[in-house]
């Protein structure tokens, strides 16, 4: 047999323990016996000895076909990671003196951004003597959450940090039509 790369599992003859508590590749248990004597047993039936968890007294290792199993594994890894999305957070921003058109834009593009799942940052840059009316900025951020409030949730209130001031939208969730 070829030695398969190491990845955690131990296998075959790197198993040094006496005694094992060794199961089937069906699943039953067929006790206690020596690693020598598993590993003969392995060999009989033309399967790998593997340590699935060598912290128990004694340590359990399973019969099966080692390279089949870890195929098994990365087929599921990679299939995990096909159906993952990464959620992007898109930032959008604003002054606290915007014109109608231009929140409307940027509205329609929040909007844009929600639907395709991704999370918003909505920001106001308050610059100079705008200092002054942080409350504009607040009115402008809580109108912008309400008109998004079909797709989105507002995740916090809005929040000054230095000249800025910003919330976070994140998309509802999608309600399944089968229920």
């Amino acid at each position: 047999m070829l030695p398969i790369a190491n990845t955690g599992h131990q296998t075959n003859e790197e198993i040094r323990d006496k005694e094992v508590l060794l199961i089937s590749e069906s699943g039953e248990k067929l006790g206690r016996m020596s690693s020598q004597e598993a590993l003969r047993l392995a060999e009989e039936r033309s399967l790998d000895l593997v340590k699935i968890s060598p912290n128990a007294v004694p340590p359990v290792c399973k019969l099966m076909d080692y390279g089949k199993y870890r195929f098994e594994q990365t087929k599921r890894a990679k299939e995990a990671r096909k159906n993952q999305r990464v959620v992007e957070i898109k930032e959008i921003r604003m002054s606290p003196s915007i014109d109608v058109n231009d929140f409307n834009v940027k509205l329609r593009n929040a909007q844009k951004f929600l639907a395709e799942g991704n999370r918003c940052k909505v920001t106001v840059r308050f610059r100079g003597r705008e200092m002054a009316h942080t409350n504009i900025g607040q009115e402008l951020l809580l109108k912008f959450a309400e008109e998004c409030g079909e797709l989105a949730v507002m995740d916090k209130s809005p929040k000054l940090e230095g000249r800025h001031m910003s919330i976070f939208l994140s998309p509802k969730p999608v309600k399944d039509a089968k229920k």
